[in-house]
């Protein structure tokens, strides 16, 4: 256990020996969320909290590992044994994730967890956390293309789609796609060091500390399926266009000629969801491109995709995208910038 000290700042909770870190690969292992485990944790940082982690790549699968992308190759020293000294273990995107680990590797990550070492996936690493069964009976997340998928596999998991990372309290986390792995840890080093540690590793990597609402934020606008009916997609172009006004479920299957239960029950055939909650998505990511791409206030964008206030909107961001409308255009205006 970490434990505080006086020779560095009271609030700085420090050890006597490097807390060590093993990022866990395999054929296959993405190189961004295993580059990221090493800036948060391999990068000597002593100068921040002394000893900083020690830190080691471990090879699932035999040395070297070919990673997803460029035909890179990773020579390591580590190897599965060595994951017994390990007090946290990162497991990153996994390439072939409805496929099973060897049995070794969910072997190593079971008796990990039950000597009580700290177990964090990133991406579709959670599959592999699940395959161990360490994710049963606990919340959990991946990124938002998987999460289906993931739920559907391990049903005695529940996923959440909407956040950015997990943090179970039981010594399990989980994280959403690739960059929220840094969210992930980034909140790690917060638990060990201190937030103010935290924020300057935060710092150098040139990243936020912290990132407002969840991974709602990032998922793609549905659109409408392939329209048969010509009518309906014509309505649907119509309504895009004047998102500003107050449009009726009536108005709309007048416009197309039909009677509201028609209307309804051809929309969600093309859609795959209902007119309201249909002109709602749209309407919340009209005002995304115009929180992301103008310097209008949020009155303005409000009453431009017909919330008619301000507080209707932040209500409708606050609840589909779990953030605020200024919240997401500091993070997309900073993004773009």
């Amino acid at each position: 256990m970490l434990r505080k000290v006086t020779r560095r700042r009271a609030t700085q909770p420090v050890r006597d020996c490097p807390h060590v870190v093993a990022v866990l690969v395999a054929h296959g292992v993405h190189p961004f969320e295993l580059s990221v485990a090493c800036e948060v944790f391999g990068v000597d940082r002593s100068d921040l909290a002394d000893p900083w982690y020690g830190f080691r790549v471990v090879a699932g699968e035999g040395a070297p590992v070919r990673t997803s992308v460029a035909g890179v190759t990773i020579g390591t020293p580590w190897r599965l044994d060595d994951l017994d000294a390990a007090d946290t273990i990162v497991v990153p995107a996994w390439q072939d994730q409805r496929g099973r680990p060897s049995e070794a590797i969910l072997d190593a990550l079971r008796a990990a967890q039950a000597r009580g070492a700290r177990i964090i996936s990133v991406c579709t690493g959670a599959f592999v956390l699940a395959h161990a069964g360490l994710l049963d009976g606990r919340r959990a997340t991946t990124h938002w293309l998987d999460t289906e998928a993931l739920a559907v596999a391990f049903p005695g998991v529940t996923v959440d789609p909407g956040v950015l990372y997990v943090d179970a309290g039981d010594g399990i986390y989980t994280s959403a796609g690739a960059a929220a792995g840094i969210d992930l840890m980034l909140h790690i080093v917060r638990l060990d060091h201190g937030p103010e540690v935290a924020n300057t590793v935060a710092r150098r990597m040139v990243v936020p500390p912290h990132r407002d609402g969840g991974q709602a934020q990032y998922v793609e606008a549905p659109v409408a399926r392939d329209l048969a009916d010509n009518s309906l997609g014509t309505v649907l172009d119509w309504a895009v266009e004047h998102l500003d006004e107050p449009l009726t479920v009536d108005q709309l299957a007048r416009r197309a000629n039909m009677s509201q239960r028609t209307f309804a029950r051809k929309f969600r055939g093309a859609t795959g969801t209902t007119p309201l909650q249909w002109l709602l998505a749209q309407r919340i990511r009209l005002a995304q491109d115009l929180l992301e791409t103008s310097d209008l206030s949020v009155e303005i964008v409000a009453t431009d995709c017909g919330f008619g206030s301000a507080t209707i909107l932040r209500t409708h961001f606050r609840r589909v995208l779990d953030t605020t409308p200024l919240g997401y255009r500091r993070t997309f205006r900073q993004a773009a910038g």
